[in-house]
């Protein structure tokens, strides 16, 4: 073989080379759950997204950049997948047709993690510790979320409820686990099991039971249709509502405040109530406070600021700044423009997501994104989306 020859052969080797890597890199800037391989082959090599943002879409997740807003990955994954964050600063949760799945935000894939079962519900994070409640099944199952960071589902506690219900569960520092009672037509109250789970205490006087937050103290606040079902100390206690019915489904606690933020709603009728009060639920006192803010608002508009703030985004597109303690509104930020909330829960609206100092607010009539800080009340950015999204949440280290 000549010189000539020899270097015409290697040519056409590089070329050919050169032509495969091409191919592989050009595989598109989309991923679908269902080749979880690939996904994963691909993400390994990608850049890590810092402080993560996921927000869902009629087909799919969006992870973002949590500083900038950029949109870092479009992940396909068909049907209704909800959101939450896994408690450590790489993971998310999303609940799914099959069960809860682990999203390695961070890296913008899925790990081999999953809590298989229907209807994945709540994800509560607490004291170090992250507790599902699968609907379908009534099982709890608590865990470590450092553990996450393997990529295997992670072992922990579980628990199975007496029947399956749309239920919630918290565990304490000391181990004991609080988790609500009911079945898939009557939800009653809540019970509380130590840590090897035999039960140490009961309550049935809640009825409609739903939602949770704990409060300075490691206070937990349950909702009820006619108040607010709160363990400490050892033992429940009942806060009742001002109305015979008034059901407070939604809280949000903070770990530096006693008191807690919920939702306020009082016609059992109504085939979607657009509330204008709040309540706002003393654990020291066992008192209730409403506050009407003269604008309605939805399920995703309560939060805490990180000094303990309660927040909620009203229909009007204001972000409320409240205090706890006395009711008043300290500051009033333009958020988004006037919106309506849908009938249908499932539907998307604006969503509130606090991580440390920043509000992060969605607005899907728009398909934007904003991002505003809580001290100042100033806008850090905005950005548009290819769609408008639904739920919106991200990785928050830390319980």
């Amino acid at each position: 073989m000549n010189r000539s020859t020899r270097a015409r052969m290697l040519a056409g080797t590089v070329l050919a080379l050169t032509t495969s890597m091409a191919l592989t890199a050009c595989g598109g800037g989309s991923d679908d759950a269902s080749s979880d391989a690939e996904q994963k082959t691909k993400s390994s090599e990608a850049t890590a997204v810092k402080n993560p943002l996921v927000a869902s879409y009629d087909g799919g997740l969006y992870v973002l950049d949590g500083a900038t807003l950029k949109l870092a990955k479009t992940v396909k994954l068909p049907g209704f997948n909800r959101v939450n964050p896994a408690g450590d600063e790489d993971h998310v949760m999303i609940s799914t047709d099959s069960g809860f799945r682990v999203f390695d935000a961070a890296r913008q894939t899925f790990t081999d993690a999953e809590f298989k079962g229907s209807k994945p519900g709540h994800v509560v994070r607490h004291g170090g510790k992250t507790v599902l409640f699968t609907d379908g099944t009534g099982e709890v199952n608590v865990f470590d979320p450092a553990n996450l960071a393997g990529g295997k589902k992670p072992e922990g506690r579980s628990y199975s409820s007496a029947e399956p219900h749309h239920g919630v569960a918290i565990e304490l520092a000391d181990g004991e686990l609080v988790t609500t009672l009911g079945t898939e037509e009557k939800r009653t109250g809540a019970l509380v099991l130590n840590k090897n789970n035999k039960e140490i205490a009961r309550a049935e006087n809640c009825p409609g039971v739903h939602g949770e937050a704990a409060a300075k103290g490691e206070v937990v606040g349950l909702g009820c249709e006619d108040g607010v079902l709160l363990y400490k100390d050892g033992k429940f206690t009942k806060v009742d509502a001002p109305d015979d019915y008034a059901r407070i489904g939604n809280q949000a606690g903070s770990d530096v405040s006693p008191i807690l933020l919920g939702d306020y709603k009082t016609d059992p009728e109504a085939e979607l109530e657009r509330p204008t009060r709040i309540s706002l639920i003393d654990t020291r006192t066992e008192k209730m406070k409403l506050v009407d803010l003269d604008t309605s608002y939805s399920f995703r508009s309560l939060a805490r600021g990180p000094h303990g703030e309660a927040l909620v985004l009203g229909t009007n597109g204001v972000l409320h700044v409240i205090d706890p303690e006395t009711g008043k509104v300290e500051k009033k930020i333009e958020a988004v423009g006037d919106w309506t909330e849908p009938l249908d829960w499932q539907q998307p609206r604006p969503t509130l997501f606090v991580r440390d100092h920043t509000a992060y607010v969605s607005e899907p009539g728009k398909r934007q994104l904003h991002a505003f800080d809580l001290d100042s009340g100033e806008k850090r950015t905005s950005v548009p989306l290819p769609k408008g999204t639904n739920e919106l949440s991200g990785t928050v280290d830390g319980h």
